[in-house]
């Protein structure tokens, strides 16, 4: 019986420590933020290519529609993307 209060307990304690749905949303929008920022001090070079603009379509139009869930995914394939525009500028 002990046992099954310390793990409620346990369980309660979790649950609170877990981000709330504002707290979540607002971490998502200040990294969508700074990645937009980061596509724009991409040099002209960058910009012409035609993955900068699908980088776009993912932080602003893709971004839009999804879940909150879902908008961590999203984000972490525009970083890729932008990683691999910055990747591309220095090779070049």
């Amino acid at each position: 019986m002990i046992a099954k209060i310390n793990n409620r307990l346990r369980r309660r304690a979790s649950a609170t420590e877990r981000p709330s749905f504002r707290q979540r949303y607002q971490a998502a929008e200040a990294r969508r933020a700074a990645m937009i920022e980061r596509l724009e001090s991409l040099n002209q070079q960058a910009r012409s290519h035609p993955a900068h603009r699908r980088a776009l379509t993912l932080l602003n139009v893709t971004f839009r529609k999804a879940k909150i869930a879902q908008r961590v995914a999203i984000l972490q394939s525009a970083e890729w993307l932008i990683d691999v525009l910055e990747t591309l500028t220095l090779i070049v």
